[in-house]
């Protein structure tokens, strides 16, 4: 049995075709993205590279072909919450694991500024929290008329519950989608991300799919299931959780670099690690599974960004001709091979690996007490995390993947950033993650030790 899987990109879509019975990948090919005109001429496209590689594949194959997107923008979310280290964060974190592109986040009750500014984002959805359950009910309800009144077309309400009869008296009326889901934040510091998650995920098939014109795929095949990111993260889950028997790789952080962003998964605990300290743990404690995206360094959408990064960890003598080598990389949106630009490539793809993964991770401080120095962490402690896997291809074709992946570690010159310490590496070495975790969705047990057989050791 053949099976196919697509993920439909902003640049190219790509699309994996596997046996099922073997457990093996018979092709992976790609083909100019078009969702600006027709997301199907791409699609089609690439299909027909598939069928090249694989004359075996007929009408049945294609129509049962599931996918994922990042094309047309990808999912847009802004969050509206209460206070910014909680309810709002809390939104945050949910938007990233269902994955969305956060492209607003604003607390306490929105001004009219505030409220141009989110209609100026365009999100897809407004993700509305705010207040425990029997906590303050005001601000919600506040922030839920502003909504009502303003140009965004759908909402999914994850706040307070004692707040939801004035939640539905500020929309009743009004000509919008609005959606309801359990409190983001329930207790506080206590989260529950999987029901909103949940919905999200809903809304984009059921109307953002539609709306961007992915939805068009339809047509062609079964259907789009998820954004590409949270695909990858379904992915991470079951490589470091195992399924159906199949035992994981255990704790993990996963890096995907891009074009226009870096993307960085970690499923693990980070609890403390704190060899001996005292450390106390500060804000919300953040999921097992946590995604996080960093705009601002996708390797050739940001490239002045990550050269200007680079360049402050060399020496003076050697920022000019880092310089002049990155100037020549900009004349392509591949990766070289064979000259030695390569090497400036790499440069910046472990920069962006190491700025990232220092973002996602917790961080560590030292405070004085009466009774001594304290170890105050926010976020997720890292370090004993023993695997980073790479993912994307700027590392994955790359003249040596684990320099670039070796930017994960913890390091000296950063000791406050709870990081991997002395972890192995692993390469998706044939770009397959995404389909790994839209195949996870039907048979993960397969999905498990398919993604164990193309993970390469570095």
């Amino acid at each position: 049995m053949i099976r196919i899987f697509i993920d439909f990109g902003s640049t190219f879509t790509k699309a994996a075709a596997f046996d099922m019975e073997s457990e093996t990948l018979l092709a992976r090919v790609q083909a100019p993205s078009t969702a600006d005109t027709d997301v199907t001429e791409g699609l089609l496209a690439a299909l027909a590279a598939l069928k090249k590689e694989i004359p075996a594949i007929g009408e049945r194959e294609i129509r049962s072909a599931v996918a994922c997107s990042s094309a047309a923008g990808g999912l847009r979310l802004a969050v509206v919450g209460l206070v910014p280290d909680y309810t709002t964060k809390a939104g945050y974190l949910a938007a990233l694991g269902a994955g969305a592109k956060v492209v607003g986040s604003f607390s306490y009750e929105l001004t009219r500024r505030e409220t141009r500014e989110l209609e100026d984002a365009r999100p897809d959805i407004v993700l509305l929290t705010g207040g425990t359950d029997g906590g303050n009910r005001r601000v919600i309800a506040c922030n839920a008329r502003a909504l009502a009144a303003s140009n965004v077309r759908s909402i999914i309400a994850a706040g307070n519950k004692s707040a939801r009869d004035e939640i539905e008296d500020a929309f009743a009326g009004a000509d919008k989608l609005i959606t309801y889901a359990p409190n983001v934040m329930p207790e506080f510091g206590r989260l529950d991300l999987d029901p909103v998650n949940a919905r999200i995920r809903e809304l984009f098939i059921s109307r953002i799919a539609d709306a961007k014109g992915v939805a068009r795929a339809g047509s062609v095949i079964a259907g789009v299931a998820m954004p590409t990111p949270a695909a990858v993260l379904e992915a991470a889950k079951l490589i470091a959780d195992g399924a159906g028997g199949e035992p994981g790789l255990g704790e993990l952080l996963l890096v995907d670099v891009g074009g226009a962003t870096t993307d960085v998964y970690s499923i693990a605990r980070g609890d403390p690690g704190g060899g001996g300290k005292n450390v106390h743990v500060a804000g919300l404690r953040e999921p097992y599974a946590k995604r996080t995206v960093e705009g601002d360094l996708g390797l050739y959408h940001n490239l002045d960004t990550l050269a200007a990064l680079t360049a402050e960890t060399l020496p003076e003598a050697e920022r000019a001709d880092f310089g002049s080598g990155v100037n020549r990389l900009r004349e392509g949106l591949s990766v070289p091979e064979g000259d030695d630009t390569a090497a400036y490539q790499l440069a910046l793809t472990r920069e962006a690996v190491r700025t990232a993964v220092y973002r996602h991770a917790g961080r560590i401080e030292t405070r004085r007490s009466p009774d001594g120095d304290v170890w105050i962490q926010r976020g997720k402690d890292l370090g004993g995390v023993k695997l980073v896997i790479g993912a994307g291809g700027p590392i994955a074709f790359s003249r040596d993947p684990r320099f670039a992946l070796e930017g994960a570690a913890a390091s000296e010159s950063a000791p406050d950033a709870l990081a991997p310490r002395g972890p192995g590496y692993m390469l998706d070495r044939e770009y397959i993650l995404f389909a790994v975790g839209l195949m996870a969705q039907s048979e993960p047990a397969k999905a498990r030790r398919i993604a164990g057989k193309y993970l390469k050791a570095l």
